[in-house]
């Protein structure tokens, strides 16, 4: 009688623990599909950057859940074989970010904030300081573009904000600024964007550039 009251002890023992690590492996496989279903609809974008020498393909997806629609993946594709390391690093990266974070808009601050050593580029009237810049900006066009982000609400606040400052304006000053500059304007146009910190700060002196911010410098030879 011991030893079968030992055994189905044993038994039921084993039987906790087969039931327990089905439960776990229930909730790692939910919790790492992060309602990824089997097809899914998604926007590829082209990006010709002056930062890589190829163009670059980005691919966004997202889905349709209860909360919303939500971005679930991005994949970075280039003929660029030098940078493909950094292109995998930032793919999985920025897709484990849209899979678990409630609200994935913090990553844009966060790579608009990355400022190339060479210095940033001008592309389309905008002004970037790196490549992850441009892939901020894609992200947040697909945002707009698949309704993640509501355009028109942004726009109200556009004119409303246009609105309430538009009694302060004043013609006769709006005339007087077109035909002479203030001084700011006019000393800022003798600047140039330093390579080093990426500010309009460099000015030239006697055949060698100089940057008030930084102190960056460079003469010609």
């Amino acid at each position: 009688m011991i030893k079968l009251g030992k055994k189905t002890n044993i038994s039921l023992v084993q039987q906790k623990n087969i039931s327990e690590e089905k439960n776990q492996q229930k909730n790692r496989k939910t919790i790492s599909s992060a309602f990824r279903p089997q097809v899914v609809d998604a926007k590829v974008y082209k990006v010709k950057s002056a930062f890589v020498k190829n163009s670059v393909f980005i691919t966004l997806s997202y889905v349709d859940t209860d909360n919303g629609r939500k971005p679930i993946e991005i994949f970075i594709n280039s003929k660029d074989l030098n940078r493909a390391p950094e292109y995998v690093v930032l793919t999985r990266l920025i897709s484990a970010i849209f899979r678990r974070a409630t609200d994935p808009m913090f990553i844009l601050e966060e790579l608009h904030g990355i400022h190339d050593p060479n210095g940033g580029s001008f592309k389309g009237g905008k002004y970037y300081h790196s490549f992850y810049a441009e892939v901020a900006e894609t992200i947040e066009q697909f945002f707009y573009d698949v309704g993640i982000i509501d355009k028109d609400k942004n726009l109200k606040n556009d004119s409303s904000d246009f609105k309430a400052g538009e009694n302060d304006i004043n013609v006769n000053n709006s005339l007087d600024e077109t035909i002479n500059p203030p001084i700011s304007d006019v000393i800022n146009a003798k600047f140039k964007l330093c390579p080093d910190c990426s500010s309009k700060s460099l000015k030239t002196e006697n055949g060698c550039d100089m940057c008030v911010e930084c102190g960056y410098s460079k003469c010609d030879k």
